[in-house]
């Protein structure tokens, strides 16, 4: 991936992640939805990349990353605690910490950060103000992305998830187009 497209999406917390012993983790029987572009940007990666890895995805009501026996991501790296799709991985692995709901009662899409017990990353944004809007942004733009390529019965399936241990940061109005999906 050429490096102007790579400084566009996350670079700065990949150290902290790799360090991360809250016990949770992001990798571990996690779910992100992978949009069809999303999904040959990461195949292309692979092959550019010679990253051998046999049948990465599950096709359920969403696309996701298949889970290995232990439960981690497929992509998950164990030795080096590292993602081996890094520069080009799901939207909401980008956005992470911060995550989020729709509520078509108000026309909102709703923002969420994770709770710093659960992980060290969203303790780091918080705390610098500057960090968590700049890090907030870059989010909402890898999220907006992600609800506009999404189908109405994959984006319906993730909003059912359940995310445990957060804290609502914000909102803002929600797309004609994505409530549209969820109308249908």
């Amino acid at each position: 991936m050429p490096s102007r497209i790579k400084s566009k999406r996350q670079t700065d917390f990949f150290d902290t992640c790799s360090r991360c012993r809250t016990g949770w983790s992001c990798c571990h029987e996690t779910t992100p939805p992978v949009t069809g572009k999303r999904r040959k940007i990461i195949e292309a990666h692979l092959r550019a990349n010679k990253i051998g890895v046999e049948n990465p995805f599950v096709e359920a009501e969403y696309v996701f990353p298949r889970l290995v026996a232990d439960g981690y991501c497929v992509f998950h790296d164990k030795k080096t605690r590292k993602c081996l799709i890094h520069p080009v991985k799901p939207e909401t692995c980008v956005a992470g910490p911060i995550t989020f709901d729709i509520r078509t009662e108000t026309s909102k899409i709703e923002w969420f950060i994770k709770m710093d017990k659960i992980c060290l990353l969203a303790g780091r944004v918080y705390v610098d103000k500057a960090l968590l809007q700049k890090h907030l942004e870059s989010a909402k733009k890898e999220i907006s992305t992600l609800v506009e390529e999404l189908d109405s019965e994959a984006l319906r399936a993730i909003l059912k998830k359940e995310e445990p241990e957060t804290f609502k940061i914000g909102e803002d109005n929600l797309e004609k187009s994505a409530l549209n999906k969820l109308a249908c």
